[in-house]
């Protein structure tokens, strides 16, 4: 089993490194946000199949890094942290971590976690476009360009709706629309996984990086403003006590 681990401080990474070595796992160890997002990149290599991730690290806040890598892939996700506290527990959850474990920890505990974790089957992305034909010959059945497959990542079509989310670009029947920031996020949220209800306290982690608290006029607000701008108001759904979800129209 392959594991990124995410640790600034090296004494705790070689022990923890050593620990997993002996019961069969090949680590690779980051030290920062960033070169974990480097490590995510494909190498050629075997996927991993857990990420062991620190919330202190000198880049950036292991929060953000959770968020990063969730838009990138399924690969399940245990914070490793000393903060105790509920509310960062539950903010690292609802930006898609899958455990979160606590400093000091029982090692049995930890291989307990990660072996449950990696049990789970993967999520499957939702809402991306199929690949398109490519000119100039033939493709072999299942084969995919690289330019395809990226764009099959990158661009999600919704009924009329168009969301291209390297270019934060969004278009309503071919018409380009003006989102701000926030808009945008929360689309790009509730798009990725259509007819998948987001708690409002999960929207709020993911989109305006903060616990659940006072936030909710706010959301309303966005929510609101983009029913208003995509022209369909039902395609996003309130589900009463709970959140949201986005509704794909039916083809006209």
């Amino acid at each position: 089993m392959r594991l990124l681990l995410v640790e600034d401080d090296d004494r705790v990474a070689a022990a923890v490194s050593a620990l997993l070595g002996k019961h069969g796992f090949d680590v690779r160890h980051a030290r920062s946000g960033e070169e974990a997002m480097q490590a995510m990149l494909p190498d050629g290599g075997p996927a991993f199949d857990c990420v062991l991730l620190d919330l202190g690290l000198p880049d950036q806040d292991g929060f953000e890094v959770c968020s990063r890598i969730r838009r990138r892939t399924a690969t399940p996700v245990i914070m490793v942290t000393a903060r105790a506290d509920v509310r960062s527990r539950i903010h690292g959850l609802n930006l898609g971590a899958d455990d979160y474990i606590v400093k000091p920890y029982d090692t049995g505990e930890l291989l307990a976690r990660i072996h449950a974790v990696s049990r789970r089957p993967p999520l499957k992305p939702a809402g991306l476009t199929a690949p398109e034909p490519v000119s100039g010959g033939a493709q072999q059945p299942g084969a995919q360009t690289a330019e395809t497959a990226a764009a099959q990542r990158t661009r999600l079509l919704l009924g009329p709706v168009a969301v291209e989310l390297p270019a934060r670009r969004v278009t309503v029947d071919g018409d380009p629309i003006v989102l701000t920031r926030k808009e945008f996020d929360l689309l790009a949220l509730l798009a990725g996984r259509p007819g998948v209800v987001f708690r409002r306290e999960q929207i709020i982690s993911e989109v305006w990086r903060t616990a659940w608290e006072g936030t909710g006029r706010t959301l309303e607000v966005h929510v609101a403003s983009l029913r208003s701008k995509l022209r369909t108001p039902a395609m996003i759904e309130t589900v009463r006590g709970v959140g949201y979800r986005l509704v794909v129209p039916p083809a006209g």
